[in-house]
C-alpha cells in the first residue's frame, strides 16, 4: 500500500502513528533540522521530538540520523537534555552536507519520504497557518521500502565520501 500525504497528514502518519510504534529502528535523512515539538501524552501536550527518539532508544530501538546541515542552537539545547543521545549505542548521527533526501524508514516496513524536513514546519505540530507546504508519500510496499532502505544505507556506509566533490566542506567523512 502506498498513500499520498499532504500538509499535516505527515505529521499525523509519520510522526505521531508510524515512529512511536517502532520495535527494532528508525532511519530518518533529512537536508535540515530544527527543534520540532510533538503532541504526546494528551491533547495539548507538547514534547521535543528528540524526547521521542530517547524514549525509543530505553525501548532498544536503533535510530539513525542523517542530516545535510548543523542543527540550530534551539535543537543543541533539547539534545543535550537528554543523555540517552549521547550515551546510548543504539543511536548513530551523520552529518553529509549533499544529503537533500527526505526519509524516514520504520523497521524496514513503512516508509516515508518527500519533501517535508525534520522541522516544525515540515513534519512538526505547528499550526496550519505556520507550516510549510509539504507532500509525500507512505509506503508498505516491500520493494519501495527495500530501495529506499539501499538509498540510504549507501550513504549510511560512506559509498560515495571518497569521491564526494564536497569533501572539502564536510565536517567528518566517513572514509
Amino acid at each position: 500500500m502506498t498513500e499520498l500525504l499532504l500538509n499535516k497528514q505527515i505529521y499525523d502518519s509519520v510522526i505521531q502513528t508510524e515512529i512511536p510504534q517502532a520495535e527494532k529502528f528508525v532511519w530518518i535523512a533529512t537536508a535540515d533540522i530544527k527543534d520540532l515539538h510533538v503532541e504526546r501524552g494528551g491533547k495539548g501536550k507538547y514534547q521535543p521530538f528528540l524526547q521521542l527518539l530517547a524514549d525509543l532508544l530505553q525501548d532498544g530501538v536503533e535510530i539513525r540520523l542523517v542530516h545535510a546541515k548543523e542543527p540550530g542552537p534551539r535543537f543543541r539545547a533539547d539534545f543535550d537534555r537528554f543523555p540517552e543521545l549521547v550515551e546510548s549505542e543504539l543511536f548513530e548521527r551523520v552529518l553529509c552536507v549533499r544529503m537533500h533526501a527526505k526519509i524516514i524508514i520504520v523497521d524496514g516496513k513503512v516508509a516515508y519520504t518527500g519533501s517535508a524536513n525534520l522541522t516544525g514546519a515540515g513534519v512538526g505540530a505547528k499550526s496550519p497557518l505556520r507550516r510549510n507546504f509539504e507532500a509525500g508519500i507512505l509506503t508498505r510496499d516491500p520493494k519501495m521500502v527495500g530501495e529506499l532502505m539501499e538509498f540510504f544505507d549507501e550513504h549510511w556506509i560512506g559509498t560515495f565520501c571518497d569521491k564526494c566533490g564536497r569533501r572539502d566542506v564536510c565536517p567528518d567523512p566517513i572514509v
